[in-house]
């Protein structure tokens, strides 16, 4: 890699960083179409799920006491359910095809959680559905995040607990997701280097929103995650038509 290409991932994973931390959400969401601009999206993929293990985790023990436990539990196990086929499609599919349907669907949930569905009724078939989705999305293109956020905003979750909630499940699915990708041999030395670069951008961006947290809740909050899914929706079809 060049140093411009690494300019360009620190750049990614800074304001991914400090994405997630005023939202609960959006470092691989914001992360994977980023880096694109400067590596594969294979690659991107990789590097991203590297550095997600640490945002996350950390995120979901700094407010552990938040979360919803039994939601969370029975989203991770859905997700490590769809996580095999996930990487399958990782290693055969056509990413650009990938992309443009995952931009069609965040656009999708946007739509229904700007309109206000209650999609409560469905009980926990949404949470299964929900997280196997989710897992098939993390080890194909790391983007796992917006059936999560559906599932987590249908039930109108007050932000610290959405946050606290969505983190736990990313958490645990990113580790698994980085022992399937070293047992599949799609984790390189290049981009082990790449994420330990791209660290201090990392730090800075949890720093940075850490102080401005205090100022998104409420509809603040539910506006900043509409935006959020819009974004990334319309970055992945962008990148898809390219």
């Amino acid at each position: 890699m060049t140093w411009v290409q690494f300019a360009v991932i620190a750049a990614a994973v800074f304001a991914a960083s400090l994405t997630q931390v005023l939202s609960g959400f959006g470092f691989a969401l914001l992360s994977v179409p980023l880096l694109t601009l400067a590596i594969p999206t294979k690659d991107a993929v990789v590097i991203s799920t590297l550095l997600g293990v640490g945002v996350t985790t950390w995120q979901a023990i700094h407010s552990r006491q938040h979360t919803d436990r039994v939601l969370a539990r029975r989203l991770v196990i859905a997700a490590y359910v769809g996580m095999p086929l996930g990487l399958w499609v990782y290693i055969v599919a056509d990413d650009q095809v990938l992309r443009f349907v995952l931009g069609c669907f965040v656009l999708i949930a946007a739509f229904l959680l700007w309109r206000r569905i209650d999609m409560s009724r469905f009980g926990t078939r949404l949470d299964v559905g929900a997280g196997f989705l989710s897992g098939v999305l993390n080890t194909s293109l790391s983007t796992n995040g917006p059936p999560l956020v559906f599932a987590l905003q249908a039930r109108n979750l007050s932000p610290d607990v959405f946050r606290a909630t969505i983190n736990t499940v990313f958490a645990l699915s990113n580790v698994m997701g980085v022992t399937l990708f070293v047992a599949a041999g799609r984790v390189t030395t290049e981009g082990i280097l790449a994420a330990a670069i791209a660290l201090p951008a990392l730090l800075l961006g949890q720093l940075v929103g850490f102080r401005l947290r205090r100022y998104v809740h409420g509809e603040r909050f539910r506006i900043l995650v509409l935006g959020l899914l819009v974004i990334a929706g319309l970055s992945a079809i962008s990148s898809a038509l390219r």
